[in-house]
């Protein structure tokens, strides 16, 4: 046998396994490649979204501004006190802005409030056992009344609750926008100002009851039946202090809610009319129509 075509015959077999190896390492960078392509086009797509609702966003917030200052003007030139919780419909810049204005006498004020409401804001609308909620509200006002009287308020602001042992961030994000520390009221709640998370601690957790008492609000019915709230935890004072609310629809369906909160009581001559006491960061949401 030649030894030259020994010699090819043997380098065959090898030559081959050396493509295969090659194919391999061929096909392991394409498929490096194509992993690293996808990660870099999934982080492109989720940059962009998120500059898209920040902008939007930021439109919005803009859009939601301007809506609350001509519903404050409004009520300014009416020269009344709100003493309900209302939505009106404001055109601005194009866009049909629902505001909703909401009394502080509407929410709980933590600085005032006494124990026994404390308790059922923590149990109706913080999930919290009953014995668990009446020792948090002890500690509650524990805690504000080992600070000295006002102004400023004892706790300065609802985030303040999270100084409280017992108090997690879920529990806070369940109550925050049902509480206020600047109401400077009696401690109670005057019922024709208080949201649909209100009436329900005012109804002891009784959804159908708070949810008729929302519905005889909001259509502004002569003698609404309070019978059946809690009485130890109603009155009826109002406020110029109020929470306003606008609801911007955003052209991807969804809605950005801009709040501020303003005390509209007459200033002195010079000056504007009202004051801004909080503006709030400006939140999306899915939900439509400013019912929540």
């Amino acid at each position: 046998m030649n030894p030259g075509q020994t010699r090819r015959e043997a380098a065959g077999p090898e030559r081959g396994a050396q493509r295969g190896v090659a194919l391999i390492a061929v096909l392991w960078v394409v498929a490096a490649l194509s992993i690293l392509v996808t990660g870099l086009v999934q982080t492109q797509r989720e940059e962009i979204r998120s500059a898209v609702s920040a902008r939007i966003r930021l439109q919005a917030d803009a859009v939601g501004q301007g809506a609350i200052h001509v519903a404050v003007q409004t009520l300014i030139q009416q020269s009344q006190r709100r003493e309900r919780l209302a939505r009106i419909k404001v055109p601005y810049d194009g866009v049909e802005v629902i505001v909703e204005v909401q009394p502080f006498s509407g929410l709980v004020d933590v600085n005032l409030a006494p124990p026994p409401l404390l308790a059922a804001l923590f149990s109706v609308n913080g999930g919290l056992e009953v014995g668990a909620a009446t020792r948090l509200a002890a500690s509650v006002v524990a805690l504000r009344d080992a600070r000295p009287a006002g102004p400023p308020p004892r706790f300065r602001s609802p985030e303040e609750l999270l100084a409280v042992e017992g108090v997690d961030y879920d529990l806070y994000a369940r109550l925050a926008h049902l509480v206020t520390t600047d109401s400077r009221g009696s401690g109670r709640i005057n019922p024709l100002a208080a949201p649909p998370g209100v009436l329900l601690l005012l109804a002891d957790g009784d959804q159908p009851l708070a949810s008729r008492v929302a519905a005889e609000r909001d259509a502004e019915l002569v003698g609404m039946d309070t019978t059946r709230l809690q009485a130890a935890f109603i009155d009826k004072s109002v406020s110029s202090r109020l929470r306003f609310r606008a609801f911007v629809p955003a052209p991807d369906g969804s809605e950005v809610i801009v709040v501020r909160d303003i005390d509209i009581s007459f200033a002195s001559e010079g000056t504007a009319p009202w004051r801004t006491m909080r503006v709030h960061a400006p939140v999306m949401s899915l939900k439509q129509g400013g019912s929540s």
